[in-house]
Order: structure tokens, then sequence, then C-alpha cells
């Protein structure tokens, strides 16, 4: 049994599904303590099948149980404990794509997790919550949904316009700068970024930078890169200010940092 597998959408769908992960502790005869889950800058539905999976947020210690689960921005590692028999898929939204349903207002929603009924869900076809279903069926549901908002959408609205910029420029950007470059004030930026994400755009923006640091220390040699090239690469001060930043995510300092303890995206 894999613990950890991650599944990709079409081409069309990635506008706006970044990818499907599941944990799988189906077979499993034991409980999965004490593992981690790093922000990322995207929203997450998770499909809870079997018995539970128990979830520390910044905020607050979820129990979640069969059923769906809204996942909000986390600014923070995420502890998860996963009982015997669960299995956990996650559809990972990027973070513009709750901005296309505009009846939803995220401004106070991070750092948190809302159970929601079927009857919620998007998707004409019924998603199947049980331990055996089948994740090529849960991709052809998602494939066939996001084809069709990106073919009645095809024009980026504002948030997807931020989102573009940012990453256009390595994260190495400022609201101001974003403001001359969509000829919007900066007020309106962060009133429709902060509505549609929970997130300001500097959160979101120091979340990208400190995932590409991780990602960078984790998928090189840490004794042929060092702290020092890490933070410079990634346009921190110096080293002083990527191990404070490092320490507000994870409580500990990128020396100490196991990568082993986390769940991290797959090198595609």
């Amino acid at each position: 049994m894999k613990l950890y597998s991650e599944y990709y959408v079409s081409e069309n769908c990635e506008r706006f599904v970044n990818k499907i992960w599941c944990l799988d502790n189906s077979i499993g005869k034991t409980i999965i303590e004490n593992k981690l889950v790093l922000p990322n800058g995207c929203f997450n539905l998770a499909i809870v099948s079997g018995n539970s999976i128990e979830v520390h947020t910044s905020k607050k210690k979820y129990e979640m149980n069969e059923g769906f689960y809204f996942c909000s921005q986390m600014t923070n590692k995420v502890l998860v404990n996963i009982q015997p028999k669960t299995k956990v898929t996650i559809i990972q939204f990027h973070a513009w794509t709750l901005s296309m349903f505009p009846n939803y207002d995220l401004s106070n929603f991070s750092d948190s997790i809302i159970k929601i009924t079927s009857t919620e869900l998007p998707f004409k076809t019924k998603i199947e919550t049980g331990l055996n279903s089948d994740i090529a069926s849960l991709l052809n549901i998602i494939n066939d949904y996001f084809e069709d908002l990106n073919t009645t959408h095809p024009n980026k609205n504002l948030v997807e316009k931020i989102c573009e910029i940012i990453k256009f420029h390595n994260e190495e950007i400022n609201v101001s700068e974003i403001g001359k470059s969509l000829n919007a004030s900066q007020r309106l930026l962060q009133i429709k970024f902060k509505a549609a994400t929970g997130l300001t755009i500097k959160n979101y923006i120091q979340i990208l930078k400190f995932r590409k640091s991780v990602d960078q220390m984790v998928n090189s040699d840490l004794e042929k890169l060092s702290l020092t090239d890490v933070a410079l690469y990634n346009k921190y001060f110096d080293q002083s200010h990527f191990i404070k930043k490092f320490k507000d995510v994870t409580k500990t300092t990128p020396k100490m940092f196991n990568s082993s303890s986390y769940f991290l995206s797959e090198k595609r």
C-alpha cells in the first residue's frame, strides 16, 4: 500500500485544479500519526472514506469522519492522524478557482475546515465516498466539470490575473506593482483577493516563496546547496531572514527539518 499518491487532471482542467492527491490507510491496521502538511497557496476539497482522519490546524482540531470537507488556505503546518481503514482523497484547487463562484466570501476563512454535503458540490455526477471508490471515475468527473468551466469562462478574472502576474515575476512583485500592471487600485486588489482566498496578496506571495524554498531543499543535495544559497535564490534578505520565515510556518529550523514527516509533492 502506498500511503501518499498523486493523480493529474487534463490540460484544460489544470487551469483550475492543480492535482488530486490521496492518503490511503484503507488496508492499514494501525493509526498513522503525526504526519504533517505544509501550506501551498491552494484550497482542498477532501473526501474522507471509511473511519476518520484527525487534522490539527493552527486554529483548531478537526475530527473528520466519512464525508466531504472544504479546507481553506493554510498559513501554518497542519498535523494529520489517519485512522485504520481510512482513505482521504483530496482535490487541490488553485487560489483563484473559488473566485469563479462569486457567492463565496472567504475573507475571514483561513486555517479552517468545514463539512459540506454532497448537494453543495457543483458536480452533476455523484461522487462516491466509500473505501472502494474509483480514482479514475473521480478524475473523469473533475475533468468534465472544469473543462466545461474553462470553455464557458475563457477570460481570466481579476484574482486569476493577480496570481498569474505573481507567478510570472517569480513572487518578486508587490501590490503597488501589480496594481500598475492591471491599472487597478491597491485597495480594490486587496479586497477582491482577500474575499476570494482568505489571504492578503502579501501572505499569498510569502507562502509561494516558502514552498519553493522547501521544494528546493528537499529536491537538492543540501551539502552542495547551503541555506544561504536557498535564501538568496528565493530572494530572502539573508539566511537569518529565511530561517525566521521558515520557523514561522514549521516551528523548526531548516537544518532540523525532516522531510519524511511531511506529505510533500512528488517531483513531476
